[in-house]
């Protein structure tokens, strides 16, 4: 699998921010539109190409597993693996504990995986992390992945300092109840900061306790989303 990878150095060096690892989603409808912040100093990205495994809704691996390079998606976020999310119709609460769980993370990762399919990638680096990982713009097959996320409701913007387009595809899907966006769902922040058992045997109910004593939850839609047309495009 190395010897199908190209790691192609970018030609010149990107004076850009690194991404936090967990940005605060709350913030950034009231920086919308505002001048991204100044840069400290000048880094060199690579672009990666060629086939990748997806690990989770916004990271993709280049090379052999255990051998190679992770890189996520830029511009947003998605629910982690062992992440729950709730349906958000809740009807029968006599006989029925909680609302029905939905598997957010494992849902956000098939539509990528489904997405990428066999198809080689490629992911212009725009910067690092805090947590060293490469962010980057990926596309496969013209597609651009994070677009394509935020547009079937599988991730929302992790950032004020966002493309217009990216931030319609949001509003689109909030609008047309698609993804995560027609459950309950802890805000991912709040998700990875609270959660204590992180492992893929989590329980439902453990993000049902989480979410009633929430200070952010990211659905269902916002309350200006909530008298648009339904969308029927996906």
């Amino acid at each position: 699998m190395r010897n199908r990878l190209i790691l192609a150095i970018a030609a010149s060096s990107l004076a850009l921010p690194a991404f936090a690892a967990d940005p605060i989603y709350q913030n950034w409808h009231a920086l919308r539109g505002q001048a991204a912040p100044p840069v400290a100093a000048a880094v060199r990205l690579p672009t990666f190409k060629g086939p990748v495994t997806v690990l989770d809704g916004r990271t993709l691996w280049f090379g052999a597993l255990g051998n190679g390079y992770k890189v996520r998606l830029a511009g947003i976020d998605t629910c982690q693996l062992p992440q729950w999310a709730l349906n958000s119709k809740w009807t029968n609460r006599d006989k029925q504990q909680a609302p029905t769980p939905v598997p957010c993370g494992p849902f956000a990762k098939a539509w990528l995986k489904r997405t990428v399919g066999n198809r080689p990638t490629t992911c212009v680096g725009l910067a690092y992390a805090n947590d060293g990982i490469a962010v980057a713009q990926c596309t496969t097959n013209g597609v651009d992945l994070a677009a394509e996320m935020l547009r079937v409701g599988w991730a929302r913007l992790d950032s004020p300092y966002i493309n217009a387009q990216y931030y319609a595809h949001q509003t689109n899907a909030m609008a047309a109840r698609y993804g995560m966006w027609r459950t309950y769902v802890l805000d991912m922040n709040e998700w990875r900061r609270k959660a204590v058992d992180k492992t893929l045997d989590r329980h439902p109910i453990a993000d049902f306790n989480l979410l009633a004593e929430r200070k952010s939850e990211i659905s269902p839609p916002f309350a200006d989303a909530r008298n648009k047309p339904k969308r029927t495009d996906r």
